[in-house]
C-alpha cells in the first residue's frame, strides 16, 4: 500500500516495545502506521515508554510527542484503546484498572477474536528469568543492546556507501547465536504454557523483539514484534484471522533510509 491516503480497517491491532524515550525508536515510522491502519481495539502491549533509559538520559523528540498524542486521539474517537505494561515502563503498572485519557491500563487481558477463540494478552517479561530474577543483568543487557545498536547504525552508514542494503547485526545476533536462541525458544514454549494452563486458545506477546505466528501445542503463540528494528504489528482481521504486518515492506520503505532519518533526529 503505497497511496498516502488509504486506510486499512482492522478488527483489533496489536503493538509493543516502541520504547518512546529512546534513539532507537522508530517513531516517524509508527505515526505513519497508526494514520495509515484503525481499529475497534488497540492494544499496547508493554515497553511503550522506556522509562529505563529515560531515568539515565532525557531524551524525547516531537516525533515521540506525536505518537503519545495520535494514541490518545484514537481513543477519544471510539477505538478501545488498552495499555498492559512492561519491564521498560513497569511503573504504570502502579495504575492498573485506571484510565488515561481513555486509555484503559491493565496487568493483562483476555480477548475474544470474532471466530471465537480467546487469546491471552501479556508482555511477556514475567517469563524471561533475566527480567525476573536478575535485574542487574536485564539492566546490563539493555545497555549493551543500545551500543549494538549504535554500531549498527554506523556499521550500515558504511554498507550504504558501498551499495548494500540494511543489515541488523541485532537481529542476526538474535537469530544465530546459540544462547540467544535457546532463550527465544524457551520463553516462545513458557508462555504458550502459561496460556494453555489459562485454558485459553492462544497468547499474544512482545518483550523479546522477534514478531511471529506459530502452533506451540494446542496454542497459537504469537508475537507482535517491536518499533525499534522490525517496525510490525499484529492484526486481526474482520474474520477473527491474524496476521503479522511488517509496515516498512508495506510502505516500501527502505529501512535504511528509516535508521539513517531516527537516527538523525
Amino acid at each position: 500500500m503505497n497511496d498516502a491516503s488509504a486506510v486499512n480497517r482492522y478488527r483489533s491491532i496489536w503493538i509493543s516495545d516502541i520504547h518512546l524515550g529512546t534513539r532507537g525508536c522508530k517513531a516517524d515510522l509508527l505515526l505513519d502506521f497508526l494514520r495509515h491502519n484503525e481499529s475497534e481495539y488497540l492494544y499496547l502491549v508493554g515497553d511503550i515508554v522506556d522509562c529505563w533509559r529515560l531515568r539515565r538520559s532525557w531524551y524525547w523528540t516531537q516525533s515521540h510527542n506525536d505518537v503519545v498524542q495520535k494514541l490518545l486521539r484514537k481513543a477519544r474517537k471510539g477505538t478501545r484503546v488498552y495499555f498492559v505494561p512492561g519491564n521498560h515502563d513497569e511503573p504504570f503498572r502502579d495504575y492498573v484498572e485506571l484510565q488515561f485519557g481513555g486509555i484503559t491500563v491493565l496487568p493483562e487481558a483476555v480477548h475474544e477474536m470474532a471466530d471465537g477463540r480467546r487469546f491471552l494478552i501479556l508482555h511477556g517479561d514475567a517469563f524471561d528469568g533475566i527480567v525476573r530474577y536478575a535485574r542487574w543483568l536485564a539492566v546490563l543487557g539493555d545497555r549493551a543492546y543500545s551500543a549494538m545498536i549504535a554500531i549498527n547504525h554506523w556499521y550500515n552508514q558504511l554498507r550504504h556507501l558501498c551499495g548494500f542494503d540494511y543489515w541488523s547485526l541485532s537481529a542476526y545476533l538474535k537469530h544465530k547465536v546459540k544462547n540467544a536462541v535457546e532463550f527465544i525458544s524457551s520463553f516462545e514454549h513458557a508462555v504458550a504454557e502459561e496460556a494453555k494452563r489459562r485454558g485459553v486458545d492462544g497468547v499474544i506477546c512482545g518483550h523479546i523483539h522477534k514478531a511471529e505466528i506459530r502452533r506451540i501445542g494446542d496454542i497459537l503463540y504469537c508475537n507482535d514484534g517491536d518499533w525499534v528494528e522490525s517496525c510490525t504489528a499484529l492484526v486481526e482481521h474482520r474474520d477473527g484471522r491474524l496476521e503479522i504486518i511488517d509496515w516498512p515492506a508495506v510502505r516500501k520503505i527502505s529501512f535504511f533510509h528509516v535508521a539513517q532519518r531516527v537516527s538523525a533526529s
